[in-house]
């Protein structure tokens, strides 16, 4: 027998007046007890999680390897997105911001990103251009922490990088005006129409706004999580030309 929806819906309580009541249902002090109580439910590597050797001695010269390495077993491991990555850059005041994004590349020159010279993260890179790299592999219990200083491609560079990738992302390049105030979603959607339709006609359409990052690394930490919080941290550091390999404490 087909039940229908609505004899099997909960019954609502008098004191149940539909969207207003859900709306101030996350205030008070019971929803406080309640979220406190989420929280506390959480768990985090309830399940067994890779070992590594602790003596940073026995790793790579340098971090690239490791980090390429890293990578790739959290792809192989089946992590959603292995390839995306906090960035935390500052104002020319100080204050710092953080979103997430894709990594198009780690080699020797440093970690690659990119984004529209004049978005926030752009103007904020043109301020300070220092900026700090995080991923976390929450399946494997890892994490990566890359600092230093932050240089521009050239544009020749920054536009192979970016017709190196999908169509939608053209698209979305083409469409620019990167952290603007939009006025109505409807403005968005014509424009990213319009996008579309060039980038499928103009593969190689120009977008000189875009512009291709690289973090030189003086500083990149490795973290493998342990169940019983005897987690262990193997810094890189560099002075001078060397990297120091070194074993934090947790």
């Amino acid at each position: 027998m087909v039940e229908h929806p609505a004899e099997n819906a909960p019954r609502r309580t008098g004191t149940d007046t539909g969207a207003g009541a859900r709306a101030g249902a996350g205030t008070g002090p019971d929803s406080d007890e309640r979220f406190h109580a989420l929280l506390r439910s959480l768990r985090v590597w309830d399940h067994e999680l890779l070992a590594v050797d602790p003596d940073p001695a026995h790793a790579p010269a340098d971090p690239l390897p490791l980090f390429r390495q890293w990578l790739r077993e959290a792809a192989e491991a089946g992590v959603p997105e292995p390839h995306t990555m906090t960035l935390a850059t500052a104002d020319a005041s100080g204050d710092p911001d953080v979103r997430t994004l894709m990594l198009h590349d780690a080699d020797e020159r440093g970690w690659h990103f990119a984004t529209h010279r004049g978005s926030r993260k752009g103007r904020e890179l043109a301020a300070r251009p220092r900026a700090a790299l995080g991923f976390y592999w929450a399946g494997l219990g890892r994490q990566v922490r890359v600092r230093g200083r932050v240089t521009e491609a050239g544009p020749e560079e920054s536009a192979a990088d970016l017709h190196r990738r999908s169509t939608g992302a053209l698209a979305a390049a083409l469409v620019g005006r990167q952290s603007e105030v939009l006025a109505s979603y409807a403005d968005l959607e014509r424009a990213s129409e319009a996008a579309w339709d060039r980038a499928r006609q103009e593969p190689d359409a120009p977008v000189p706004s875009w512009t291709l990052y690289v973090l030189c690394p003086d500083e990149v930490e490795f973290f493998q999580g342990d169940a019983r919080r005897r987690h262990v941290r193997i810094n890189y550091r560099r002075e001078g030309g060397a990297w120091i390999r070194e074993l934090l404490w947790p």
